[in-house]
């Protein structure tokens, strides 16, 4: 439903409807092979139980339907969950023989289960496990298939719009007529999901608007627009048309064309089977000091860690998720990784000190800007890392000594002293927060859609 108002933009021109950011939700499809039957007369009812981490105890989540008398079932009841990238996502799914109508699962025969990372599920898109016992023994030759999909509309929608004759409203002057446009929610009534730009010389910025008129159509019917052969709707204004009998309009409102793309997610890349190359970068420069010296960088303390080891752990338990062949190469510093165009590389850096290099930094830094690679800083110690700082381009696009401007921003810095009496996820979702961002600017910079993408 198009509802056109007087006192905003102008009706002509393109107007891109839809969010830019969408919540990120995925939902989770669950399956069952060769169950164990733990019924005497007839085969088990199995139905499935999820439950997810928190602060170390397993909460629980939401359960499936039960399928009676099935050792083989296809759960039609999914799992809807927020993905987060930079967290680990603890999931543990538990199939139960429903012997009772209780809800108490310890009045249920226990089938087996299988725990992992909502990562590991979406970076394979589908994978089949054998499910296990209490006692970590497998439960006969029972396996669980999960399959994840993402549930947001990544569609984007941008009409070429304009208006002729629309009903004059102001007193000294035309109208400044501007479109609001809606959409039935799930109780029947209209909801406001876009209004185009305000752009006129004297808008009523007092929200006192006129109503012009109203029209209703669908995407379908808008999507036969096309430049040669636009699209002409009435606006109806209702209380006008009730009250003069030869009322005809409002105004017309012209669709010159719509266009419909898709605004691909970073995990619409990772369902497609993109992978997160992670290497790590090490910084073995004199200034971290003698590793047998408790004062090193490097010093490996009685319970086993340092810096560099948290930095390394917080980032790794992340990306090992994305990594398939999960090897992480190691490299000091002074090493060059070569470009590889199947494959999305992260390359972790930690150091304690200043860049004595600075322009040759800025200049690779920008190359690496068209490579498919991100980089990220730790700074551990308590240097200066004002250099580091300037290569993260947050405020502003970094160039080269040469004037070169970066294709995009591929520096996250973050100085580990902020995180020291933090918790170790802390520092994972601060270094990574930027990371699905920098992987889908690469692919929409190369004009790249995820494999087995569908048509918009």
């Amino acid at each position: 439903m198009a509802h056109i108002p007087s006192g905003g933009a102008p009706a002509a021109g393109a107007a891109p409807m839809g969010p830019q950011y969408c919540v990120c939700k995925v939902e989770l499809s669950v399956s069952g092979q060769n169950l164990l039957d733990r019924d005497v007369t007839s085969k088990s009812d199995p139905f499935c139980v999820l439950f997810t981490e928190n602060n170390g105890r397993w909460i629980e989540y939401d359960r499936t339907e039960t399928a009676i008398n099935n050792l083989n079932p296809a759960f039609s009841k999914k799992f809807v969950l927020d993905y987060h990238f930079e967290e680990v996502q603890k999931l543990k799914f538990a199939l139960f023989d429903q012997d009772k109508s209780s809800m108490r699962l310890d009045e249920h025969d226990f089938l087996g289960q299988f725990s992992c990372s909502l990562g590991t599920i979406v970076s394979s898109k589908k994978i089949t496990r054998p499910l296990l016992l209490l006692n970590d023994k497998p439960a006969g030759k029972g396996l669980i298939t999960i399959a994840a999909q993402e549930l947001s509309d990544n569609r984007v929608i941008t009409l070429s719009l304009a208006g002729r004759r629309l009903d004059k409203k102001d007193l000294f002057g035309k109208s400044d007529p501007f479109l609001e446009f809606y959409k039935p929610g799930d109780d029947g009534k209209w909801m406001l999901v876009h209004r185009t730009e305000v752009m006129c010389y004297d808008y009523d910025n007092d929200g006192g608007h006129d109503f012009i008129g109203e029209f209703q159509t669908s995407v379908s019917q808008m999507c036969e627009a096309r430049d040669s052969v636009p699209l002409e709707f009435e606006c109806i204004n209702p209380k006008k048309q009730r009250k003069k009998k030869n009322y005809k309009n409002s105004g017309i409102i012209i669709l010159r064309s719509c266009k419909i793309n898709r605004d691909y997610s970073f995990l619409d890349y990772i369902l497609g089977g993109c992978q997160l190359m992670f290497t790590v970068g090490i910084d073995f420069t004199a200034s971290n000091g003698n590793p047998l010296d408790p004062s090193s960088l490097h010093y490996i303390n009685p319970m086993g860690t340092n810096e560099y080891l948290s930095a390394i752990w917080a980032v790794g338990q992340i990306i090992q998720d994305y990594d398939s062949d999960k090897m992480f190469p190691a490299l000091g510093f002074g090493a060059q990784l070569p470009p590889d165009w199947k494959q999305y590389f992260i390359l972790l850096i930690i150091t304690d000190g200043v860049i004595s290099d600075m322009e040759e930094t800025r200049h690779a830094v920008v190359q690496a800007s068209k490579l498919p690679m991100s980089i990220i800083i730790v700074g551990v110690g308590n240097a200066d890392f004002a250099a580091m700082e300037f290569l993260d381009g947050d405020s502003r696009m970094l160039r080269s000594h040469t004037g070169e401007e970066a294709a995009r921003d591929i520096v996250q810095f973050v100085p580990f002293r902020e995180f020291r009496n933090a918790a170790k996820e802390t520092l994972a979702k601060a270094v990574l927060a930027e990371l699905p961002q920098q992987v889908v600017q690469y692919f929409k910079h190369k004009n790249l859609p995820p494999t087995n993408s569908e048509p918009a």
